[in-house]
């Protein structure tokens, strides 16, 4: 068991020439991706503000006529996350050629708008509608700039949100040897940390502070910052925009 953690950790930090750090720095922004969608699910009205696809299949219960799911929160999270997301391609236009400078940029302004969001919730109580609402976009502005970053990166296997195709592939990968293996830990790491961030929220919720969660991912992409401020001037071939 030992054996098989440490290949996997192996694999997901190593800095070989297409990827270099990246996979870990991901993986880290995975296990927000699940933290944070703990608090806006459990909190926030039923709203998945990282894992978009979700509020988009409550938008259409909502219009629906399901009972419990109200559209405007959709609306709230969807739209903030389209508008950042779009955002992003200046980003990729002013650091897209150097993927270490990229990240550092997004990484920066992600931790800005969650520590507005935390500040939000020491000041505004959570329980009232418009707490709920603000926090939805802010947090849903985070994850929808994030997202654009990560397609950008092209780091295979590590969306850091939806892991459905992720999930697919180790299906598919447990029959193959070699490089499959390769795929199948940064994939299994992956889903590993979502996981992890998603259990870690909802016992913060139910047994600690539920801001706790909030100053959890500030500090969690803060240490990727520090990280990646050591990349911003590499000139290593993982540096280089990548084509899939």
């Amino acid at each position: 068991m030992n054996t098989k953690f440490g290949t996997m950790y192996r694999t997901v930090v190593s800095s070989d020439e297409q990827d270099g750090p990246l996979p870990l720095l991901l993986t880290m922004l995975t296990f927000v991706t699940g933290l944070v969608d703990a608090f806006s699910y459990l909190l926030l009205g039923r709203v998945f503000v990282a894992n978009i696809t979700g509020s988009l299949m409550f938008l259409g219960f909502a219009l629906g006529g399901a009972p419990g799911f109200f559209w405007e929160s959709y609306v709230l999270a969807l739209v903030p996350f389209l508008i950042a997301a779009a955002s992003g391609g200046l980003l990729i236009k002013a650091f897209g050629r150097h993927r270490g400078r990229h990240l550092l940029a997004s990484l920066v302004l992600q931790d800005v708008v969650v520590a507005v969001a935390l500040l939000i919730s020491f000041i505004m109580p959570i329980e009232e509608t418009a707490t709920m609402q603000i926090l939805t976009v802010l947090l849903a502005a985070s994850f929808g700039l994030q997202n654009s970053t990560v397609r950008a990166l092209k780091v295979p296997d590590m969306t850091t949100t939806v892991l459905t195709l992720t999930m697919t592939g180790i299906a598919s990968d447990l029959s193959k040897e070699g490089s499959g293996r390769g795929q199948l830990r940064r994939r299994s790491a992956s889903i590993l940390s979502m996981v992890s961030g998603a259990i870690i929220g909802t016992l913060v919720i139910q047994y600690l502070e539920y801001r706790l969660i909030l100053v959890i991912a500030f500090v969690v992409i803060l240490v990727c910052t520090l990280l990646s401020l050591r990349l911003r001037n590499s000139k290593a071939p993982w540096t280089q925009s990548r084509t899939l």
